[in-house]
């Protein structure tokens, strides 16, 4: 038992929802949150994260007991389970509830030993924002746990990294963040998503459905006259654990392909390695009106065509339906589409 003090405690928390849940669902789970601390910030598709600071000492519990409670209500109320975590702030919860398996919880005590006992041990690559090849690069100086990390002074990782860089790594290794919870809504956001009938290992089949998602996402970009500012990738494993990454696009877009192109680089950052996957999604994040995108110039013409192939194939698609016209990679994997493309038979034409 882990008893907490009377410091800042944020629950993360995540929910085991079913690929076809009622839309309603988040919303009921919020007001179930708020019931505890009015503190709530739902982060799509199935997470949300909680001040539980004044929670604790209204309830009389401490950090781990409330995150119980709210655990066994929401399985008593919604049938669901969840992995939650509650810690002195939103970057440790979040890492916590990552490895955190469905039904349990995790607590890490708001004192400098109890963050240090969590952070050292772990693989630099688990901090937010280091991909693969950062995590290359701070090996190639024998820098492989966040502990090691931790112990090389912040001017040393500036010189590696980069000034901005190397201060962010030398303040998430030693467990310190200042987001707050956000009431607020989020950004409109959309998504698609995609159910594999058994466990995938094959890079080339996720791959392809990334760029099968992509296409989903900017064909609708498109016509509902939106442009994306970022992507998140969420990725759902044969265990029923789940990684997500996020990344800024450099230029908001409604296109495939840059899309297609930010979904891969977010892709290569987790590493994985004959992963049993089970579940890809995409979203569309921080969706604006497209009479605000700006577009860096450029004198190269051909890069032009990719885009007057997408408005051919977008009126196409008007016209006779979405399956008439789609990706050329996308031919050798006909069972490849998104929830939302499943049932429209990518049936025709091809492009690339």
């Amino acid at each position: 038992m882990i008893t907490v003090g009377e410091g800042r405690q944020i629950l993360h928390i995540r929910f085991a929802l079913a690929p076809e849940h009622n839309p309603d669902l988040l919303q009921q789970l919020r007001r179930l949150l708020e019931d505890f601390t009015p503190r709530v910030q739902m982060l799509e598709p199935d997470s949300a994260v909680a001040d539980l600071s004044g929670a604790i000492r209204f309830w009389h519990r401490d950090a781990r007991g409330v995150t119980e409670l709210i655990q066994l209500r929401a399985l008593a109320y919604y049938e669901l389970r969840s992995s939650a975590s509650a810690a002195p702030n939103r970057l440790l919860a979040a890492m916590a509830a990552a490895l955190t398996p469905p039904g349990r919880r995790t607590v890490i005590e708001d004192s400098p030993e109890a963050i240090d006992a969590f952070l050292r041990p772990r693989p630099v690559r688990e901090l937010p924002g280091i991909g693969t090849r950062t995590a290359a690069a701070l090996a190639e100086y024998g820098l492989h746990t966040i502990g090691d990390v931790a112990d090389v002074p912040q001017l040393t990782l500036q010189r590696l990294l980069g000034a901005r860089a190397g201060r962010t790594l030398h303040e998430q290794a030693h467990g310190r963040d200042t987001q707050i919870v956000d009431r607020t809504p989020a950004p409109a956001s959309i998504s698609a998503e995609h159910h594999f009938p058994h466990d995938e290992l094959g890079p080339a089949e996720h791959r392809r459905t990334l760029l099968a998602l992509a296409d989903d996402l900017g064909a609708r970009l498109r016509t509902s006259g939106q442009i994306t500012q970022g992507l998140t990738c969420t990725i759902r494993y044969a265990d029923q654990s789940t990684t997500r990454r996020s990344r800024t696009l450099p230029e908001a877009t409604q296109h495939t392909l840059p899309l297609a192109r930010a979904a891969y680089a977010v892709y290569e950052s987790l590493g994985l390695q004959r992963a049993r996957v089970r579940h890809i999604s995409l979203r569309a994040d921080a969706l604006l009106p497209a009479a605000k995108a700006t577009r860096q110039l450029t004198l190269d013409s051909n890069d032009d065509k990719p885009f007057a192939i997408e408005a051919v194939a977008d009126r196409a698609r008007a016209r006779f339906g979405h399956g008439v016209l789609y990706p050329a990679s996308l031919a050798i994997a006909a069972g490849t589409r998104s929830a939302r493309a499943q049932g429209r038979g990518r049936t025709g034409a091809r492009w690339i």
